[in-house]
């Protein structure tokens, strides 16, 4: 079954929450004159905007596997570059100075590999950085999984869950070999939204969109609802009503040498 393309909208709901690790990721890279950057798992551009505002006179590039969030993207900054691709299989087209990628690379299994390959891709000098949310463990993500094993989708949900991110020192161990200087690191972001439905919302267009997909209109309805009143009694409330969501994520940002 061909699942339902990701919803753009519904991304961009909490877009200050989502762009705020790009932000610090960004930070982070020291490449002060660029020439080609591209932005892996560009979504609806707005990691690619803070590209394109960091860097005015670089040829920018954003790449997707989602028509939807391509057109957003578009609309957004209409004189980027965007490719629809398979980032599994994608081969860059010409020595990129800096590759970014924000929440994409926990979706494939062995993405390491993939990063290893994007690093040796690099003009000399230049930067891969990498950000994914390193979240499984978290009741957001437990709970997911507490639902789906526990209604009548339980078989079709089996392994709707992403694996969980290898241990940081893998990604040490597979760029080393090939970086003049790596940096990783974890910040633990803490957002402050408005109830249980809010965290549903947020997670509906990624984390729990596996979940969702597989099941009919009453089905997700059901599984909805047994969510969300899972979260209400695993979050609890701050004293003006708001829920603080923990969300950890993990930055890497690795340079190639300059030969």
């Amino acid at each position: 079954m061909t699942r339902p393309d990701w919803n753009a909208s519904l991304y961009l709901k909490f877009e200050d929450e989502r762009s705020r690790p790009a932000r610090d990721l960004l930070a982070q890279v020291r490449n002060a004159a660029p020439r080609q950057v591209i932005d892996l798992g560009c979504g609806p551009g707005n990691s690619t905007e803070l590209l394109a505002a960091r860097w005015p006179d670089a040829e920018i590039a954003g790449l997707d596997s989602s028509p939807n969030m391509l057109a957003e993207a578009r609309k957004r900054l209409p004189r980027a570059r965007f490719e629809l691709a398979d980032l599994a299989s994608w081969l860059p087209d010409r020595e990129y100075d800096v590759i970014f990628a924000n929440a994409v690379f926990q979706w494939l299994p062995d993405h390491p590999a993939i990063l290893r390959r994007l690093l040796e891709s690099l003009a000399p000098g230049g930067t891969l950085a990498v950000q994914m949310p390193d979240n499984l463990a978290e009741p957001s993500h437990r709970l997911m999984k507490d639902v789906a094993a526990a209604g009548q989708w339980a078989d079709r949900l089996a392994g709707a869950a992403r694996d969980p991110l290898p241990a940081v020192r893998d990604y040490y161990d597979r760029l080393a070999p090939v970086a003049a200087r790596i940096d990783l690191w974890h910040t633990h972001y803490n957002h402050a939204l408005f109830g249980a439905a809010a965290v549903v919302e947020w997670v509906s267009s990624t984390g729990l969109k596996p979940f969702l997909d597989p099941l009919d209109e009453t089905e997700r309805a059901d599984f909805i609802r047994q969510y969300t009143a899972a979260i209400a009694a695993a979050y609890p409330l701050a004293e003006d009503g708001r829920l603080l969501l923990r969300f950890p994520r993990l930055f890497i940002v690795a340079e190639r040498g300059q030969a």
